[in-house]
């Protein structure tokens, strides 16, 4: 998986992996009618104008060079303090393999780079689908607040981060290996050069470590030395040994 800031000439890349997305996701209680209203008033032509701001933030997900999907975030707030992920679009045909989960992921990771001290995520209240999974990754609802898609107005549903215990954050994912199954911590992550590395164990309890997943190309065959230097045998991305990695989140 490779991840990137979105630029103008991914435009039209992100207004197709939106409009998929939500034909595919939100035709069952919004009109076809609203979904076009939806896509021209937030990928627009005024969506350049996000992709410059400083506190907006768009990352694009490509696989084997195809993008399949992107989020959409910001800052606000007393100094930019708190990260909002205002969507997550993965096309339906890359759904199911960890893409939702990883560019979720990402994309807090982006938002705490910038400064946040709290990270929320947004979803359609209607979105059975999309609420269920923000609460299989650690957040919480905190409330409600009213939007206007079009003509009408939806109620969206306000996520928080729950309270970060001594394991970290809770998103864990599963991932088919040669032996079996074993469950990637996303939050527990060490800086990459290319991206971070991920904690990845032999059980959903993470009492055992299996090894290190590799974000920036899904690999988990890669070496650690002495000094906890990590380099990834695949794609060469590397981990300096480092003191700091349990704060980093």
């Amino acid at each position: 998986m490779q991840l990137h800031e979105a630029t103008p000439d991914d435009v039209s890349d992100v207004q197709q992996i939106a409009r998929n997305s939500l034909n595919s996701t939100y035709t069952d209680f919004l009109e076809e009618s609203t979904i076009d209203d939806a896509l021209e008033e937030w990928y627009g032509e005024s969506f350049t104008d996000e992709l410059e701001d400083d506190h907006s933030f768009v990352l694009l997900v490509e696989r084997d060079g195809d993008p399949v999907a992107f989020s959409q975030s910001d800052l606000i707030g007393d100094r930019h303090k708190t990260g909002r992920i205002l969507w997550l679009h993965v096309d339906p045909d890359h759904r199911g393999g960890g893409t939702g989960v990883r560019l979720l992921v990402r994309t807090r990771e982006k938002l705490l780079e910038e400064g946040a001290e709290q990270v929320q995520g947004f979803v359609l209240e209607d979105n059975e689908g999309g609420n269920q999974f923000y609460r299989d990754h650690g957040f919480e609802q905190a409330g409600q607040r009213e939007v206007e898609i079009g003509d009408e107005r939806f109620t969206e549903n306000v996520y928080v981060e729950g309270d970060v215990d001594e394991e970290g954050w809770a998103a864990i994912d599963e991932l088919e290996v040669d032996d079996g199954v074993v469950y990637v911590s996303f939050g527990e992550a060490a800086r990459g050069v290319q991206a971070p590395f991920y904690r990845t164990y032999q059980t959903e309890e993470r009492s055992e470590l299996y090894g290190w997943f590799c974000g920036n190309c899904d690999s988990l065959d890669n070496a650690m030395d002495s000094m906890g230097r990590i380099e990834c045998n695949s794609c060469g991305n590397r981990r300096k040994a480092t003191r700091w990695d349990a704060s980093y989140l």
